[in-house]
């Protein structure tokens, strides 16, 4: 088995994707080309919030959240985690299968690859996870295939537990080395005149949303990627929306927001 030679690239995919078949297959085609010309190791981190939102709905069970953080009763997980694991998982791998990559479809337990333990009481069965044990994955992408994760977690308690995507993303760059592109329903981080900002700090993220520039579920994102940054040394935020600019994003052009610490 050869060994992984370069940098891996970790796409962490925002649930609302999901809902979107277009975007899926457009998504996957960018893959596939952007792997033709250059065979770099990837990996997909993924939630699945508007999957768990319906199957709670068919359920008759009411989804609180508290901080932004879904409020998951262990009674609830097993739902939790078959929209996650489950659904989302297998959906995300249908498409990349289709595209003729090798998925493998798995959960942040495989192989121990990570560690979990319950952030908060009050959130029930909500895991904070760090990274454990890479030898899964990097054989993984050693041998070629791409690793499509999803944000469910087993505690040593033997408890499943549901992780925010975002945070699992990091968790496994840190794992295995890898670089990390946030994409979600948004091209970048605007400006006050609408314009994507195409390098994000601390300094200037802080100025622009204690002036309402950035606000409410921007100013979630920016808050995780500059996290994220803080570990990584810079993440990248784009957009699935433009599949004109995936394979360019990919291949390391300036599209979207690069945030550095």
């Amino acid at each position: 088995m050869t060994q992984v030679q370069q940098k891996p690239l970790l796409i962490k995919l925002g649930g609302a994707v999901l809902e979107n078949n277009q975007a899926l297959t457009n998504l996957f085609s960018a893959l596939t080309e952007y792997l033709a010309i250059q065979q770099r190791p990837l990996l997909l981190v993924h939630g699945g919030g508007v999957i768990v939102e319906d199957v709670l709905k068919k359920m008759n069970i009411k989804s609180e959240k508290k901080n932004g953080l879904r409020i998951t009763p262990f009674d609830q997980i097993p739902y939790v985690a078959g929209a996650l694991a489950g659904t989302s998982n297998k959906l995300l791998m249908a498409k990349a299968l289709q595209a003729g990559l090798s998925a493998v479809g798995l959960s942040l337990a495989d192989g121990f690859s990570c560690s979990v333990k319950q952030m908060d009481p009050d959130l029930g069965a909500v895991g904070i996870c760090s990274p454990n044990n890479p030898a899964l994955i990097n054989s993984l992408l050693a041998g070629g295939f791409l690793p499509v994760i999803s944000s469910i977690a087993i505690g040593e308690d033997g408890n499943l537990y549901n992780v925010n995507a975002d945070q699992a993303a990091i968790a496994i760059c840190e794992l295995v080395g890898a670089e990390l592109v946030f994409l979600s329903d948004v091209d970048g981080v605007w400006d006050a005149q609408k314009k994507v900002i195409p390098e994000l700090n601390t300094q200037l993220a802080d100025t622009l949303i204690a002036e309402d520039v950035i606000q409410d579920g921007m100013a979630v994102k920016v808050k995780a990627a500059l996290q994220a940054a803080e570990q990584l040394g810079y993440v990248m935020l784009a957009s699935w929306k433009n599949p004109e600019n995936l394979v360019s994003l990919l291949a390391g052009k300036a599209v979207g927001t690069k945030v550095i610490k």
